[in-house]
């Protein structure tokens, strides 16, 4: 069902509302029979996307809130997370930094909201990767991490001023 303004061709094309069949609804902008613009979809199982769209998909700025509590706010890009944004998870733990194909990808900050700990630093396609910091209440470490763990060379800084420099290497597992 749709209540909105149309070209002459017939196509949804301007403001409207449209009530899809599987429960879900629109209520945005359309170009040509597409949704493109601004507009607010809001889906049966409660998850809801406010932003710009373009030919049907998610593609701009835009915040989706999901069902579990977690909302994204940032850059998307052909229905995906894509470019600079903020992820605050359903345990108020937040991301903030750059994706890549719906995944953290590049630079970005995890804040731990239990802990008050931060990861500043690299990720790749969702894992923390690279040069980084984990910081700590009273103290930090700077060095790289692969695969979410510290690797290689890297030091601990504490606040009383003592540094403990080492190198994290791979243990061989026992089983």
């Amino acid at each position: 069902e749709y209540d909105g303004e149309r070209n002459s061709e017939g196509e949804r094309h301007g403001r409207g509302k449209a009530y899809l069949p599987n429960g879900d609804t629109y209520d945005g902008e359309y170009e040509h029979g597409f949704r493109s613009g601004q507009g607010t979809y809001r889906f049966r199982n409660g998850a809801c996307y406010i932003g710009e769209y373009l030919q049907n998909k998610k593609h701009g700025r835009g915040i989706f809130f999901y069902p579990d509590g977690s909302k994204y706010e940032g850059d998307w890009v052909n229905d995906q997370r894509h470019g600079c944004g903020e992820y605050t998870y359903a345990n108020g733990d937040t991301y903030t930094g750059e994706w890549f194909n719906h995944n953290r990808h590049g630079q970005g900050t995890y804040v731990y909201k239990d802990t008050g700990s931060k990861y500043v630093g690299g990720w790749v396609n969702g894992n923390q990767e690279g040069q980084a910091e984990l910081i700590h209440l009273n103290h930090r470490f700077k060095g790289k991490f692969l695969n979410g763990n510290p690797v290689g060379h890297g030091k601990y800084v504490f606040d009383i001023g003592c540094e403990q420099h080492g190198e994290y290497i791979q243990s061989e597992q026992v089983k």
